[in-house]
């Protein structure tokens, strides 16, 4: 299970915006992130650790670290862009070496050696052979990034358009898309346990499926409500942050709640007691906060 949080935690730093301070960016560990230069623009990359995430969870919360373009270029989804993204330096050493290769090239032309001439020929289409067959070849599978599973609730809203809304209430989105992927892992981590916890179809874990059910419906609920509230809005008002801010706290509960019983489960686990108290009580606490937030 600490391989668990440990996922959780390095999702939670790969989506969480860095912040910048005396003219340094970092991820929320603190770590220095550091500044990526390519030909068009400078950007700050937070790189996945090692061994923590699979090739497509490094695409879904991670698409343009050095990682992923690995994983792309393996796969035959990559493009230059990536090739560059693994090798900033590399138009700076294909620059210096084609210089060089012209400098040998001009001498064995006038003396009209044309075996070495034909060498150098070769040697300068070697690297451009090697980048194309890096862009274009196909990986043992073609697989694409997975996309969050529960995108959207059960009662399937109404699309809107990205471009619509207050500028000044986009700060929110961010925050709640942040949450969203939490409880997403959360909510699969929690499941797993339950069915290890209780053996269907016992009432025990009938009831705790149920209730993680209601708290996927509601979570789902207060996200789409504010999402709908970000982009419909037409003034941004006191009235109209307060309820973003209600929302958002009913959606940090319930993966607080979320939390707490994988806590309490994963404890149960190396337990004799099947159904300690901590465990029941937990749960009824959950029903209470689906209760509550369902009237408000």
């Amino acid at each position: 299970m600490s391989n668990e949080n440990s996922k959780i935690h390095e999702i939670r730093r790969l989506t969480t915006p860095i912040t910048f301070k005396d003219s340094k960016a970092y991820d929320s560990d603190g770590n220095r992130v550091d500044c990526v230069e390519t030909l068009s623009e400078i950007k700050y990359i937070i790189e996945p650790k090692a061994g923590l995430l699979s090739d497509d969870e490094v695409l879904q919360y991670a698409p343009d670290s050095s990682c992923a373009s690995r994983i792309k270029l393996r796969r035959g989804l990559g493009d230059i862009s990536d090739i560059l993204s693994i090798n900033n330096s590399l138009i700076g050493i294909l620059c210096v070496y084609y210089i060089a290769l012209i400098c040998v090239f001009i001498p064995f032309y006038y003396w009209g050696n044309k075996i070495v001439m034909f060498v150098i020929l070769i040697l300068s289409v070697l690297p451009l052979a090697y980048l194309y067959k890096s862009v274009n070849s196909k990986g043992p599978t073609r697989i694409k990034a997975k996309k969050p599973q529960k995108a959207a609730s059960q009662s399937n809203p109404t699309t809107i358009p990205e471009n619509m809304g207050l500028e000044s209430l986009k700060r929110y989105e961010k925050e709640l898309n942040n949450l969203k992927v939490l409880y997403d892992v959360k909510e699969e981590v929690v499941k797993d346990l339950i069915e290890k916890s209780f053996t269907p179809p016992q009432i025990t874990y009938d009831r705790f499926i149920n209730v993680v059910d209601s708290s996927h419906k509601l979570f789902y609920n207060q996200y789409d409500s504010a999402l709908n509230i970000i982009n419909l809005a037409a003034e941004d008002t006191p009235r109209i942050e307060g309820e973003l801010e209600s929302k958002i706290g009913n959606m940090k509960a319930i993966i607080d709640q979320i939390e707490d019983l994988i806590n309490e489960l994963v404890i149960n686990l190396s337990s004799d007691d099947q159904t300690s108290e901590e465990v029941k009580n937990l749960l009824e606490e959950m029903e209470n906060l689906v209760g509550s937030v369902k009237e408000y």
